[in-house]
């Protein structure tokens, strides 16, 4: 047998064995290539996902009742408006407007109340009053929210841009005003009323004296609402200093609520008559007296439970009010 190779098939590049290129070697002039070392995130960022609660509880998005009773006053003013279903981007921008303002208005109040919080039961376990979150980075939050606001704000038209440095100013203020006054539940309705001239000038272009009467209806029914929220607080309040109405009105809560309860239900009914409503309205506005009645017998025996309880009501009474302005002009149109 002969070694004749010249049978066999010629080589190709793939059946050629490949050298692998021999690893350099570190030489004074060729350092070895050094290992990338990942500096660690700061300990606050680094527990950022396990503090997120402390912060959505600081902005209260735990507790939606507020977003709520500031989104129907809003919703009240932007159909109004519009007399029917305004622009799907006014709708947006105020319903997220509401949320990021709200949640600011939050962080606020418990940075000014960081140290009386610990003192209040209903109010001992919030981030601010535990330490869960230091004073900077409430403050840090509060601008950033604010710049939210404002950037959705830009998308508007001029006269609503200039309108939100004045919601901008009572959020602000509505925190400190319960240090020098009985009355910082007005302050307070008139920062939720806000919304209202707002969204009327995003969806009109102008304000006009039938908005007014949204407004100051909705500034009396912040009032009353707040004061059953401040009859749950009025013990504790009294003992460290903090002024209320609930602490103002006295043994007089039950009849100065009622009353002014009666004035929002003529306001709603003088806003009914400037924007000619129909039944469909009025049916509503029905409903709503019942709701007021109701809550007066929940706060009769002015026991915190039930106090709190007649607060949390009122978010039927903005849904029904709304639900009996967008049917009436839903009929309308049919």
């Amino acid at each position: 047998m002969t070694n004749d190779k010249s049978n066999l098939p010629p080589r190709t590049p793939t059946d050629t064995p490949v050298a692998k290129p021999a690893a350099k070697k570190a030489t004074p002039t060729n350092p070895a290539p050094k290992a990338r070392i990942h500096k660690p995130l700061p300990p606050a960022l680094q527990n950022l996902h396990k503090r997120l609660p402390h912060f959505m509880q600081l902005m209260r998005l735990d507790k939606p009742i507020g977003i709520l009773l500031l989104l129907w006053p809003t919703l009240w003013a932007l159909w109004l408006a519009a007399k029917g279903f305004p622009s799907v981007k006014n709708l947006i921008i105020f319903c997220l407007g509401v949320v990021v303002m709200r949640s600011a208005g939050c962080v606020i109040n418990d940075f000014a109340d960081r140290k009386i919080d610990g003192r209040v039961a209903r109010t001992q376990n919030r981030p601010l009053a535990t330490g869960a979150i230091s004073s900077r980075e409430a403050i840090i939050l509060f601008v950033s929210l604010c710049l939210v606001a404002f950037g959705l704000v830009l998308l508007t038209d001029p006269l609503t841009i200039k309108l939100s440095v004045g919601g901008l100013l009572l959020a602000f203020s509505y925190p400190f005003m319960k240090r020098h006054t009985h009355l910082p539940q007005v302050v307070l309705g008139a920062a939720f009323a806000w919304g209202i001239p707002m969204a009327y000038a995003a969806q009109t272009g102008a304000l006009d004296k039938n908005m007014w009467l949204i407004y100051f209806a909705v500034v009396i029914w912040t009032v009353v609402y707040d004061t059953f929220y401040a009859m749950v607080d009025r013990d504790d309040d009294l003992k460290i200093g903090v002024k209320s109405t609930a602490i103002l009105f006295g043994d007089q809560d039950r009849v100065i609520t009622g009353a002014l309860q009666i004035l929002t239900l003529y306001a709603l009914y003088l806003v009914g008559q400037a924007f000619t409503l129909g039944w469909v309205f009025y049916l509503s506005f029905g409903v709503v007296a019942g709701l007021f009645g109701y809550q007066q017998w929940l706060i009769r025996f002015r026991e915190r439970t039930a106090c709190f309880k007649a607060f949390m009501n009122n978010n039927w009474v903005g849904a029904v009010v709304f639900v009996g302005i967008a049917l009436d002009f839903a009929s309308r149109s049919q």
